[in-house]
């Protein structure tokens, strides 16, 4: 049987007002600042020139801003989902993020594991949804993590963050996402509260 591979541009979303500010933003809605707007611009125009078949975004609005720019240019409509939204940081939510460093983790925090298996979940709606199609998903800081996490069969604190409008391309299917999710199950491990906030603005 042939498999059909799905490529997809895996964005994190412009800078914000809230990231700019170093406040931990979960799943808040936040919003562009004119750097980010300037970086989505950015994306844009690099990717303007690639055949791109749907443009996908985590349903906080960061995401949505970001995703309107890109897909602009090839006439697409935004699809969102929440399993790109953020992490839920439970009480962390709000907080000036150097403040957090030491803390002891409330229990309100979206756990690794549910984290890792949101991305995997993800990852199996766009091989299903979008077989052998490119599409641009733009995401978050940690759930892209995650992510990688999956697709690469590693733990997320081997995965180098991603910077605000950055782009990583991932070439996939559902057969390989089922491989890497019972890999990355097995190498899992619980990143440090330092490695992880100081990585989720």
């Amino acid at each position: 049987m042939h498999i059909m591979m799905t490529t997809i541009y895996l964005v994190r979303h412009g800078e914000t007002v809230d990231n700019a500010r170093q406040i931990m933003q979960g799943q808040t809605q936040g919003e562009l600042n004119e750097q980010g707007r300037e970086q989505a611009r950015q994306v844009a125009e690099r990717l303007a020139a690639e055949s791109i078949d749907a443009v996908v975004a985590s349903d906080l609005h960061r995401a949505i801003q970001t995703a309107e720019v890109i897909a602009a240019p090839h006439g697409l409509s935004v699809v969102t989902t929440p399993l790109l939204r953020e992490r839920d940081w439970g009480s962390f939510t709000g907080r000036f993020i150097p403040d957090l460093r030491g803390e002891v983790w409330p229990d309100d925090i979206e756990t690794e594991d549910a984290l890792l298996q949101r991305a995997c979940d993800f990852l199996q709606k766009m091989t299903a949804t979008y077989d052998g199609k490119r599409v641009v998903a733009v995401g978050h800081g940690i759930i892209n993590k995650a992510i990688l996490a999956v697709y690469a069969s590693c733990s997320m604190s081997e995965v180098q963050r991603m910077m605000n409008a950055e782009v990583r391309v991932l070439t996939t299917s559902s057969v390989t996402v089922a491989a890497s999710r019972g890999a990355s199950t097995a190498t899992s491990e619980t990143t440090s509260a330092g490695t992880a906030v100081a990585s989720a603005e």
